[in-house]
C-alpha cells in the first residue's frame, strides 16, 4: 500500500535535511508541522522522525541472524536492492509501528506485506525482530509483548532469515531448507512468482486462505474486503464484503484465467491444483520483473499494477471495473453485457425486464412447465451464473442428457479441461436447477457457452407472414433447380432400383417380423470392391468361421468395416437376413451400427461402422495388450455391455435374444466403449412370448446356458448366463478354458465359485490391477457374475436387475447358488441337423 504522494514527498525532503545538517530536535519542528498537515496524528513526531530517518545511516544487509536482530531504525535490503524490510508508521493517534516489506528502489513507500497488521507496536516501545534460541522469528517490544512470531522446531545455530529480490522473506535452516516464507502468508498483495494456496492440504485437513484488503488507504489493519474460494464450490474465486459476495470471477478451468499486456510485459493470473498441496492462485509476469503486483485494495477492487518509470503505478487490470459487474447487480435472469462501449444490464434470451430497472431482474416471456416441450438456446461468451451443481467426469452428451431429462434443470454448461493435475477433473459439467440464474455476464474474452432452457412458443400471426413469404420464394427457386437435377438422376435411380430389387425381395421374404423391412441403404458390389482395393490382403483386419473382415472408405471419407461371408460359412442366408433386419431397427450406443449391405451373385456383404480397437478378446487374452485394460476401463466395459443387453431384452420395441454373446463379439471404439455385434444368431420374441426351443443349437460352448445346450431351450436368461461368463473373464483375464494357467482348473465358473465360497474371491482378480482397483467394485462384479451363471434360469436375474446392481453400490445382492458343472471337452464343429437336439454349432474366438 502506497502512502499519499504529498506525505511521501514531505517525508523525503525532511530526511534529506536531516542527513545534511545532523539536526537537533528544534530543527525538526517545521517537518513535524508539515507532516501533521498531511494527516499525521501522533504526539511523538520528533522522536519517531529522528528514529526512522537516522535508520538510513545504518548499514543495510539482506539477512537476519541470531547475532544480528532488527530494531526500529534498521532495514534489511534484498541483494538487488528491490525490496526492504523494516518498521513503518501508521496514521493512528498512538503513532504505532508495523513490520513490513516495501519497494526499496522507487520513490515513496509501497507496502507489499505486513507482519503485525492487527497488532501494532507503539513507537516508544523499541520494537525488535530477532531469531530466538529456539530458531524462531519473534517480533517483540520493550514491554515484553510478542505481537507476531514464527514458530520453528529446529534448534541450534545457523538459522537465518533472508529477504530475496522477489520480495519473499524466508527463514532458512542451516542446510538452506525453507522453514517459513512470507509468500505463504500474503496480506493484501501478491508479487510476481507468488503462489497463494487458497485451499491447502495440511496434516489436520484442508486449510482455506484469503487475500485481505487494508482497512483504509494508510491503515494496514484487516479491512472489510477479502478474496478467496467459494466455500460452497471450490472452482470459483469471489471477492467478499464481509460474509457477502461482492464480485465473482468466472468459473475457473484449472488453467490460465486472466492475462493482459502492458508496455511489452505480459501479466498472468492462473489457478490450479496438485494432489499434494491443494488449490492455488498464482501471479506471474513475463521476464520476472519485480515492479508489478496484484492487490486487493480497501475499496474491494482487485488490481494488477505495473510501475511505469514515471513515479507512479498504472492499473493494468481491475475487477470489478463497473457497478454492473457487482454480484447479482442485474437481478435474476439478467446479465451484465461488457461487449459494448459501456457495461449495461440486459435480459437473457427469452426474458424481459421485470420492472422499470434491473433491480428486480427479468422474467420469462413464456413459463416452463414440466412435461411440456422445451428447447435450449446457445449463449456464447458468457460468465456462467452462480449457484450451480458440478457433475464430475461426464461427456458433453451425458451432461446434455442430464439436464434435458430433468425438468427442473434451467441451464447447463460443459468444458473439457486440459490440465493433468491429480486434483483436476477432466471435464466440467455444470447444471442450474434452482428457480433463478444470478450474477451472469457477457465478455468478449470468455469462451464459455451457456445452454439456456426455454419453453416452445407458437409463432404469432404477424411473424408467421414474415416467415412464410420469403420461405415460399426460396422453395420456388429450389424447386426449379431440383427439377433439372431430377432428370439427370432419374436414369441412375432406375438402374439402382433394378440392382436393389433382389435384395428387397430377400428382406420381404422374412416372416419373423411380418415382412416389414427398414429403409436400409444398399451398396453396390463395385463400390465395395473399390473401397477394399478388390478385397486386398492389406485391407483385411479380421477373420473367422463366417469369412473375412476388411477395412474400407465409402462416400469419400467414411471408414467402415466390411464383413464378407464365405461360401462355406455357417452363417447362411437366414442369418444374413436376420442381421440386416435386426440391427437396422436397433439404436443404442452399446450396439454396433450396421450401415449397409450388398448381395451380388453368391456374394453377401455387411457394412458396419469401423471401430479402431477391434474386439474385446484382442485385449483380454493377449499378454502383450492386457495391461491396456485397467480396472476402470474393464468396469466401464462390463456396465456398457449390461446396458446393451438390457436394451435388447427390455427397452427396444422387440424382445431380442442375442444367443452368441462372448468377448470376440464385443467391439471397442476409440474410447474403449463396448458395442455388441454379430446378430446373425439372434432371435426375436413377439407379444408375451418368454421362451422358445430350437432343434438347431448355435453358439459357443462355455458361453451357452445349460438348458440351451442340453434341451435347446432359450430365453433372455440365456444371454444372462453368457454375460455372467463374460464378467468372470473380464475380471480374471482368464478364458473359459485356461487349464494351462491355473492348477486343477476345471472351468472358469467352477473355479470362480470355489474361490468365492472359500472367501478367496480376490484371488480371481487379474494381477495387473489387483493392487490399484476398487476392491468393492471387483467383488460386486464377481458376485453378479456368479448370480448370472446359476443353473436354473429362474434363479438368474434379468438384465435390468443386473444393470441396476452394477450401477448402484448400495444395492443388496442375493447369495448365488452353485453353478452347474460341465466337463471340458474338445468339441468339434458339427453341421446343424434339424431333428437333433444335440447339434452344436461351434464358432471361433476370433473377433468379428
Amino acid at each position: 500500500m502506497r502512502w499519499p504522494s504529498n506525505f511521501s514527498f514531505t517525508f523525503y525532503i525532511c530526511s534529506r535535511m536531516v542527513l545534511r545538517r545532523r539536526p537537533h530536535a528544534p530543527q525538526l519542528v517545521p517537518c513535524c508541522r508539515e507532516l501533521k498537515k498531511m494527516g499525521f496524528r501522533g504526539k511523538s513526531c520528533i522522536p519517531l522522525l529522528t528514529l526512522l530517518l537516522l535508520s538510513s545511516l545504518c548499514k543495510s544487509d539482506d539477512q537476519l541472524t541470531h547475532a544480528k536482530p532488527l530494531s526500529a531504525g534498521d532495514t534489511i535490503v534484498s541483494k538487488g536492492g528491490h525490496f526492504a524490510l523494516g518498521f513503518f508508521p501508521s496514521n493512528s493517534p498512538n503513532t504505532s509501528l508495523y513490520l513490513g516489506i516495501w519497494y526499496h528502489s522507487i520513490p515513496g513507500r509501497t507496502i507489499v506485506w505486513t507482519a503485525n497488521r492487527d497488532n501494532p507496536i507503539a513507537a516508544t516501545s523499541s520494537p525488535t525482530l530477532a531469531i530466538t534460541n529456539s530458531s524462531g522469528l519473534v517480533l517483540s517490544d520493550s514491554q515484553g509483548r510478542t505481537p507476531w512470531a514464527v514458530k520453528n522446531d529446529i534448534t541450534g545455530t545457523g538459522v537465518a532469515a533472508v529477504l530475496l529480490d522477489t520480495g519473499n522473506f524466508v527463514l532458512l535452516s542451516p542446510n538452506g531448507t525453507r522453514i517459513w516464507q512470507s509468500f505463504d502468508h500474503p496480506t493484501d498483495t501478491i508479487l510476481p512468482g507468488t503462489r497463494i494456496y487458497l485451499r491447502e492440504k495440511k496434516d489436520k485437513g484442508l486449510v482455506a486462505r484469503r487475500l485481505i484488503a487494508w482497512k483504509g488507504p494508510i491503515d494496514p489493519s484487516t479491512g472489510d474486503f477479502s478474496l478467496g474460494l467459494d466455500p460452497n464450490n471450490y472452482i470459483q474465486l469471489v471477492i467478499w464484503h464481509g460474509t457477502m459476495p461482492y464480485f465473482r470471477l468466472n468459473v475457473l478451468d484449472y488453467a490460465s484465467v486472466a492475462g493482459a499486456v502492458y508496455q511489452n510485459t505480459v501479466f498472468y493470473e492462473a489457478f490450479g491444483g496438485t494432489s499434494t498441496d491443494g488449490f492455488y492462485y498464482e501471479f506471474s509476469v513475463s521476464g520476472g520483473s519485480p515492479y508489478a503486483r496484484l492487490m486487493l485494495d480497501y475499496m474491494g477492487v482487485m488490481r494488477t499494477l505495473s510501475w511505469n518509470n514515471h513515479s507512479s503505478w498504472t492499473t493494468v487490470n481491475a475487477y470489478p471495473s463497473s457497478s454492473c459487474e457487482l454480484y447479482a447487480s442485474c437481478g435474476p435472469f439478467g446479465y451484465c453485457d461488457n461487449t459494448g462501449a459501456a457495461a449495461t444490464c440486459r435480459c437473457l434470451d427469452g426474458f424481459e425486464p421485470a420492472g422499470l430497472n434491473f433491480s428486480s431482474g427479468c422474467t420469462r416471456t413464456k413459463e416452463l412447465e414440466c412435461g411440456k416441450q422445451s428447447h435450449f438456446v446457445t449463449l456464447p461468451k458468457m460468465k456462467l451464473p452462480d449457484k450451480f451443481l458440478h457433475v464430475l467426469n461426464t461427456s458433453f452428451d451425458e451432461c446434455t442428457a442430464e439436464c434435458n431429462n430433468n425438468c427442473s434443470c434451467k441451464a447447463y454448461a460443459y468444458t473439457n479441461l486440459s490440465n493433468n493435475s491429480a486434483m483436476a477433473q477432466q471435464s466440467k459439467c455444470l447444471l442450474w436447477t434452482g428457480d433463478q440464474l444470478v450474477d451472469t455476464g457477457k465478455y468478449s474474452n470468455i469462451d464459455e457457452i451457456l445452454y439456456l432452457r426455454l419453453a416452445n412458443s407458437p409463432v404469432q400471426n404477424g411473424k408467421l407472414v414474415k416467415i412464410i413469404l420469403p420461405t415460399m420464394a426460396c422453395v420456388f427457386i429450389l424447386a426449379c433447380i431440383a427439377l433439372g437435377i431430377y432428370k439427370c438422376k432419374a436414369s441412375k435411380k432406375k438402374k439402382k432400383g433394378i440392382q436393389n430389387r433382389p435384395m428387397l425381395g430377400y428382406l420381404r421374404s422374412s416372416t419373423e417380423i411380418g415382412g416389414e423391412h427398414a429403409d436400409f441403404p444398399f451398396v453396390s458390389f463395385q463400390d465395395i470392391a473399390t473401397a477394399t482395393d478388390n478385397f486386398s490382403d492389406s485391407k483385411q483386419i479380421g477373420s473367422g468361421g463366417f469369412g473375412k473382415v476388411y477395412k474400407g472408405i465409402l462416400q469419400g471419407n467414411t471408414e467402415v468395416a466390411i464383413k464378407r461371408l464365405s461360401k462355406g460359412s455357417g452363417q447362411g442366408m437366414e442369418e444374413f437376413k436376420n442381421e440386416i433386419i435386426l440391427i437396422a431397427k436397433l439404436q443404442h450406443k452399446n450396439l454396433v451400427r450396421l450401415l449397409g449391405c450388398s448381395i451380388h451373385g453368391d456374394e453377401r456383404l455387411l457394412i458396419y461402422e469401423y471401430l479402431p480397437n477391434k474386439s474385446l478378446d484382442a485385449f483380454l487374452f493377449d499378454s502383450t495388450r492386457q495391461y491396456v485394460l485397467d480396472w476402470i476401463t474393464r468396469f466401464q466395459i462390463i456396465k456398457g455391455v449390461a446396458r446393451g443387453l438390457r436394451y435388447l431384452h427390455q427397452d427396444s420395441r422387440l424382445t431380442i435374444i442375442h444367443r452368441d454373446l462372448k468377448p470376440s463379439n464385443i467391439l471397442l471404439d476409440s474410447e474403449m466403449a463396448p458395442k455388441i455385434s454379430d446378430f446373425g444368431m439372434a432371435r426375436i420374441f413377439g407379444g408375451n412370448k418368454q421362451e422358445a426351443k430350437t432343434t438347431r443349437v448355435v453358439g459357443t460352448y462355455g458361453y451357452m446356458s445349460p438348458e440351451y445346450v442340453m434341451g435347446g431351450a432359450f430365453s433372455v436368461k440365456s444371454d444372462t448366463y453368457s454375460f455372467g461368463v463374460l464378467i468372470l473373464e473380464v475380471v480374471s483375464g482368464l478364458k473359459i478354458t485356461s487349464p494351462q494357467l491355473v492348477v486343477n482348473f476345471v472351468g472358469l465358473t467352477t473355479y470362480a465359485w470355489r474361490l468365492w465360497e472359500d472367501g478367496k474371491a480376490t484371488e480371481l482378480v487379474y494381477s495387473s490391477f489387483a493392487e490399484s482397483c476398487s476392491l468393492h467394485e471387483v467383488l460386486r462384479c464377481i458376485q453378479v457374475g456368479l448370480l448370472c451363471v446359476q443353473d436354473r434360469p429362474d434363479d438368474r436375474p434379468l438384465m435390468s436387475s443386473v444393470s441396476f446392481m452394477l450401477e448402484n453400490e448400495s444395492a443388496l445382492l442375493p447369495v448365488p447358488k452353485q453353478p452347474a458343472y460341465f466337463a471340458l471337452q474338445n468339441f468339434e464343429a458339427q453341421k446343424s441337423r434339424e431333428n437333433s437336439l444335440n447339434a452344436v454349432s461351434i464358432t471361433t474366438l476370433e473377433g468379428r
